[in-house]
């Protein structure tokens, strides 16, 4: 049971930073984009990248440990029950959609943002890879928001 527990906290803790880290950053990203400082928009970018690497990493990673080593402890077969399944699928959309376009637009604006940061002057292809990572952000939310919801409710 000792083993259950730790997994579970360690699922628990890991889409606490998950969830955390992408909402948080999300909100102070916009504020600083709409600053218009270049200075402080390069430094909100650099932040992005700073987050993702110590926080959104950490999290996914504790979130899938300690969920599949919890799911062995309480000893579902895989894929587990329904709610557990579509945990886990609503799990990889959201991967899906952060590997395949949230990580190249950060990739571009970060590029984008050490070349304007000492120039002054934001080029107008950042500002819409900023729209575009915020709809596409909010897009990968929703999967990782149901998940929550069928690992808190477990329906079906």
């Amino acid at each position: 049971m000792i083993a259950f527990s730790l997994f579970k906290f360690a699922h628990i803790l890991g889409i606490v930073l998950l969830l955390g880290n992408i909402t948080v950053t999300a909100v102070w990203k916009v504020f600083a984009d709409r600053t218009s400082d270049a200075g402080i928009i390069a430094f909100g970018q650099r932040m992005v990248t700073g987050t993702d690497f110590g926080l959104t990493l950490p999290g996914i990673v504790l979130t899938i440990i300690g969920g599949y080593g919890a799911m062995y402890e309480a000893r579902y077969d895989f894929p587990g029950p329904a709610w557990l399944m579509y945990s886990q699928l609503c799990f990889v959309a959201a991967g899906v959609v952060w590997i395949g376009v949230l990580i190249p637009i950060q990739v571009r604006q970060a590029r984008m943002a050490r070349q304007f940061a000492s120039a002054g002057q934001v080029p107008v292809e950042y500002r819409a890879l900023a729209r575009q990572w915020l709809a596409w952000g909010l897009v990968a939310t929703v999967p990782l928001i149901t998940a929550l919801y069928f690992m808190i409710d477990k329906p079906g």
